[in-house]
């Protein structure tokens, strides 16, 4: 299966920056799409933004102009750049990526989720 490494949460002020990290592992023939989602108390999960094989990327409208999702595909790994925070933006941030594996089967993978924090 694949196997997600997260980083990059920690607490910023608002307006403030906060970078993320995903990075996939395992016997990946081939990632889809990775995508981040957000989770915050008391609230249903809510996608953030994704980017697709093509590289071509869709977002939350929250998040738009203020956050860019990027990929390496050569590392398999997905970042998530966020400017311009606010405290809304609190939450646990999940990876999601989905790949073909070289078994033949396909994986749908979350990460454990790395914490962020806007707060002055």
């Amino acid at each position: 299966q694949v196997q997600l490494v997260e980083s990059g949460g920690g607490l910023v002020q608002p307006g403030g920056s906060l970078k993320l990290s995903c990075a996939a592992s395992g016997r990946i023939s081939v990632v889809d799409a990775m995508g981040w989602y957000r989770q915050a108390p008391g609230k249903q999960r809510e996608l953030v933004a994704f980017v697709a094989s093509d590289e071509s990327a869709d977002y939350a409208d929250s998040v738009k102009g203020r956050f860019t999702i990027s990929r390496d595909s050569a590392k398999n790994t997905v970042l998530l750049q966020m400017n311009s925070v606010r405290p809304e933006d609190t939450a646990v941030y999940l990876c999601n990526v989905k790949a073909h594996m070289t078994t033949g089967s396909d994986s749908d993978c979350w990460g454990r989720g790395t914490q962020a924090n806007v707060c002055s």
